[in-house]
Formats: structure tokens, C-alpha cells, sequence
């Protein structure tokens, strides 16, 4: 197993680096947010090991960016903030585990052996509708092998229609899938999207979105 150990702490650093290491595995140790960025975007790891409290970026901040990158690897986050607050923010921003300090070595070495285990993706899906395609990955859209320039939403409302190909979807499915509220009927924020991304997918002789008069809109090759 590989793993990176992102910690600015000498001692723990070298406490967590030897003993993994007496278990037979590989371990890399860099002491601040932006070296360990630096090494999780360029290397392949199991797992890695983040403190929060880094010099430079902090972990949160090395989470958040690894995750818009698209770097699946799980992370156990260890740190001395033991406040409820901190836990969720770095589950929420792509955290897999979370060890306080101080910590029993072996149940740090449990929770890395338990990471490494799991399966891991090995590419982030393409989806396709005819000569439509959407890396899920890099978010990147083409039609007809052109890129298309979409606003977040836009991504969010064509990703939700091509994943639900031939299935006519509500204003209140759209806006609770991409916005994240009940939908309000006195607004029309949906159509206003949808007919944004018309002009940007349909052609003059393709008409992808179409309309289910009263119910919503369907995306269909």
C-alpha cells in the first residue's frame, strides 16, 4: 500500500511515517498544504493522511482541490480540532475518515489498512446522447466534438437530462436536483436555463430538448 502523509508536526509526522512504514508500506512525507497538493495531484496513493492545520493551503483547502480535480483518493483527515463543526466541513468537502489527536497508532493504522481496501473507481464516467458527450470527469462538454461553454448550472441541469435520457423530468425534479429548494412555481429560472442550453445543444435540423407541455422537459437523441 502507498500511502502520503501530510503533516507539518515533525513528530507526528515522523511517529506516523515509521510506523506505517514497519507495516510494509510505502509512505512519502511532505510537511505543507501546498507540497502535499503538489504530490496527491502527481503521484497515485492509496491513501493519504491530511492534517487540517497546514502552513500555506490548509487541509480543507488541499481536500476541496483535490476533489475538484477529480482525485478519488481516499483521505483520513487527522488533526487536534475535535469540535463537531470541523468534522463535517472536511466530510463534506470529500473526507473519507477522521482521527483527533492524540490517537492509539493502531487504530490509525486500522483506518489506513480499512481505506485502502476499498474499491476504487478507476475513471470518472462519459456520458453520451448521439453527438452529445459530457466528460463527468473534467466537466467538459462537446457536441459534435466541439467544446461547449456552459455556466455551472447549465452543466448541472444537462448532466441531470442526459442521465435521465427519454425520461421527462418536472421543474420541481430540475430545481431540487440542481438548486437544492423546493421548487417555487412563481418562478421560471428552469425555463430560463433550458432555453440557454437549447441554442448552445440543439440544431436547426436536432432538437434535443424537448418540451412536455404542463409536466417539464425530456432530453432525447
Amino acid at each position: 500500500m502507498k500511502v502520503l502523509v501530510v503533516e507539518d508536526d515533525p513528530t507526528v509526522g515522523r511517529y506516523v511515517h515509521s510506523g506505517l512504514i514497519e507495516h510494509q508500506m510505502q509512505v512519502d512525507l511532505v510537511e505543507d498544504g501546498e507540497a502535499g497538493l503538489e504530490q496527491a495531484s502527481a503521484s497515485t496513493y492509496d491513501v493519504i493522511v491530511l492534517d487540517l492545520r497546514l502552513p500555506g493551503l490548509s487541509g480543507v483547502e488541499v481536500l476541496r482541490t483535490l476533489r475538484d480535480r477529480g482525485v478519488g483518493t481516499p483521505v483520513l483527515v487527522l488533526t487536534a480540532n475535535d469540535m463537531v463543526e470541523s468534522k463535517v466541513q472536511a466530510l463534506r468537502n470529500g473526507a473519507d475518515d477522521y482521527v483527533t489527536k492524540p490517537f492509539a497508532f493502531e487504530e490509525l493504522l486500522a483506518r489506513v489498512e480499512a481505506l485502502g481496501r476499498r474499491p476504487r473507481e478507476i475513471a470518472a464516467p462519459v456520458l453520451s446522447v448521439a453527438d452529445l458527450m459530457i466528460d463527468t470527469g473534467s466537466r467538459e462538454v462537446r457536441k459534435d466534438g466541439e467544446p461547449i461553454e456552459l455556466t455551472p448550472k447549465e452543466y448541472a441541469v444537462l448532466e441531470y437530462m442526459v442521465r435521465n435520457e427519454g425520461r421527462v423530468l418536472s421543474r420541481t425534479l430540475i430545481t431540487e436536483y440542481v438548486w437544492g429548494y423546493n421548487f417555487d412555481p412563481g418562478t421560471n429560472i428552469v425555463d430560463v436555463v433550458i432555453n440557454r442550453l437549447r441554442k448552445k445543444v440543439d440544431s436547426a435540423d436536432k432538437k434535443m430538448i424537448q418540451t412536455a407541455r404542463g409536466v417539464g422537459y425530456m432530453l432525447k437523441a
